[in-house]
């Protein structure tokens, strides 16, 4: 049975570069489930964009002296490009800046009101009195209410997770110039999330069984803690989505509330796209999708409570309005498998302090296989984890060089070699080459299993035993002693070898694909195993938005055990990984800024 699989990833703030931490923790790992749905079969929509509207970008504009625009479009340019080069397939990865988004995340907010889900009400905000204007929560810092962390954002504590009230920070200082702001009055819209608190916590526990604990832990036990209020989700903003409502010109929609909204405006803008403007249903108005959202920890308040809010919310109306259907509900998330964090050397990373490995500058010296490896391998997915460079160093070599490089090319040189470029023919299989392959389709189940649980460290460990076991057959067998006495025995040895790495090579796949691709030519097979990534200019009334697509109309893998045939013409082989040098661990390190304390 094929299925309807969507694969929501968080979307990174157009206002810094993206680092191995923001990799590691949500941008890769759903490349690799997707990449898995897509060699089973199944229908896969993997979508995100930048953040255009966050904060962080006018923050970062005003300390350059530019428009959010143009620093939205620098950063924009600069995650397509990184994404192509880490092989990230988005089926669409765009922004929030377009007028379809706005659109969608309009039609959201007037969906909420008519259902009753939204109010008004009047509140305090910090003012800066040396720019005389209300300030966005996250230009105030100070210190936690809650844990004293004194950091922290005036929506979110980086410290402890918890969403805060501005309002109640303590020593609260502009980030813009340091200067003390003070409460004035001013009048938002309300998210009810105490009146949609009931269906929330539904909405948890029927996903008690299979949520990683962190994630219920953020979500289902913070509101048993400490039960949801209404939280404001419009500000006094001239960059971002306009408020469709008469008389509230001059205010936007909060970015928390619309950017979550990406996920399903990116979707149906990717409909649109490939000219099926009513193929995004298929996503977001089937029960039988399943919508998986790839987050840090940081993001889980928003992903696992607010955004399950909002869809509940908005009911039938948001299809009526939006699509002229009726009886239609959105489809609430299936899973959140939000990722810790991952420090460097033993530091939290900092972007500011430069204490951190940058993607485009590590793919100026690396392959983006390794790099893919490593990240995968450890993956902060219950705990923090620690990127070291001698730990990178040492699993390049033993791992990827050592045990999966080295096996891959010694057997395809050895067989393109002694039977003339062909795959031998092994006549009847020994008992010892039978064991090897019962071994591997084992194997091959258990790792299916792994990457269905998105438990995507043990799937890629699992993967590596299995080379592991083809090694050591191998060392039984010595096929490199056999053919100079006996070269039909020989040809059993390499054959099952062959057949062995066929397969491993598409357990790997979803994580090691650049290498997997040129394996599967090495292995004699024409089309791809996967489609390849490009990019399209489009424009619409906001101005021009470049969009990263994925094109799948060549790809040909498929999530099987080997289909390797006797007598198969092979390629050439060449090594699949470098060797690394003891001395780029020094190097690396003598790259890095100053530590955080």
């Amino acid at each position: 049975m094929t299925d309807n699989i969507l694969v929501a990833v968080a979307w990174p703030y157009a206002n810094s570069e993206i680092h191995v931490g923001n990799l590691t923790g949500s941008y890769l790992p759903a490349d690799i489930f997707a990449r898995y749905h897509r060699l089973k079969g199944n229908h896969v929509v993997m979508v995100s964009g930048s953040d255009s509207h966050g904060t962080p970008v006018t923050v970062r504009a005003d300390a350059e002296g530019l428009t959010p625009y143009q620093v939205y479009q620098r950063y924009h340019q600069s995650f397509i490009a990184l994404f192509q080069k880490v092989g990230l397939t988005y089926d669409l990865f765009t922004s929030t800046h377009t007028a379809n988004h706005f659109k969608v995340s309009q039609a959201i907010f007037l969906a909420l009101n008519h259902n009753g889900y939204l109010y008004t009400q009047s509140e305090q905000q910090w003012f800066s009195l040396t720019q005389n204007r209300f300030l966005p929560d996250r230009y105030v810092e100070g210190t936690c209410y809650l844990c004293g962390y004194e950091g922290a954002r005036g929506d979110q504590c980086e410290g402890c997770g918890s969403l805060l009230e501005a309002t109640q920070l303590l020593n609260p200082r502009s980030k813009i110039d340091g200067s003390i702001p003070e409460l004035r009055e001013t009048v938002h819209f309300y998210l009810d999330l105490a009146k949609l608190q009931p269906e929330i916590v539904r909405f948890l526990e029927e996903r008690q069984s299979y949520w990683r604990p962190n994630v219920l832990r953020q979500s289902l036990g913070q509101i048993q803690a400490e039960n949801l209020r209404g939280r404001p989700i419009t500000r006094d903003l001239d960059w971002g989505v306009p408020v469709p409502v008469e008389g509230w010109e001059g205010k936007c929609l909060y970015v928390w509330f619309e950017a979550v909204i990406g996920y399903l405006s990116a979707t149906i803008e990717w409909a649109q796209l490939r000219g099926e403007a009513e193929a995004w249903q298929e996503w977001w108005f089937n029960p039988e999708a399943r919508s998986y959202y790839f987050i840090g920890k940081d993001n889980i308040p928003f992903h696992a409570i607010i955004w399950p809010g909002q869809l509940i919310g908005s009911g039938e109306w948001f299809g009526k309005l939006f699509a002229n259907l009726d009886g239609k509900r959105l489809t609430l998330p299936y899973d959140v498998p939000a990722n810790e964090f991952m420090n460097l050397e033993g530091k939290k990373i900092s972007g500011s302090r430069n204490w951190a490995v940058w993607g485009h500058d590590f793919l100026s010296r690396y392959d983006p296989d390794p790099l893919r490896y490593y990240l995968t391998a450890n993956m902060p997915e219950t705990r923090d984890t620690d990127w070291d460079w001698q730990d990178f160093y040492q699993r390049n070599n033993n791992e990827l060089v050592a045990t999966w490089g080295n096996l891959a090319n010694r057997v395809l040189s050895f067989a393109y070699k002694h039977w003339e470029g062909r795959v031998p023919d092994p006549g009847e299989l020994r008992a010892v080459d039978q064991e090897l392959l019962e071994k591997v389709r084992a194997g091959f189940q258990a790792v299916s299993e792994q990457l269905e649980a998105v438990h995507l460290r043990a799937a890629l460990s699992a993967a590596m035993d299995l080379a592991g076991e083809v090694n050591k057959y191998l060392e039984l067998t010595s096929p490199w002693f056999e053919i100079k006495s006996d070269k039909a025995a020989a040809a059993k040895s390499i054959f099952t070898a062959l057949w062995a790495i066929d397969t491993l090579k598409i357990l790997l796949a979803p994580f090691l694909p650049f290498t997997s691709e040129k394996l599967h030519t090495y292995l004699g097979y024409a089309q791809p195993l996967f489609g390849e990534q490009k990019t399209e200019l489009l424009t619409d009334e906001l101005g021009e938005h470049r969009v990263l697509l994925y094109d799948s109309s060549r790809a040909s893998g498929k999530w099987e055990l080997s289909r390797l045939s006797p007598g198969q013409p092979l390629q050439q082989p060449a090594p699949l990984f470098q060797k690394l040098e003891p001395e780029i661990v020094a190097a690396e390190r003598a790259r890095l800024g100053t530590p955080p304390a």
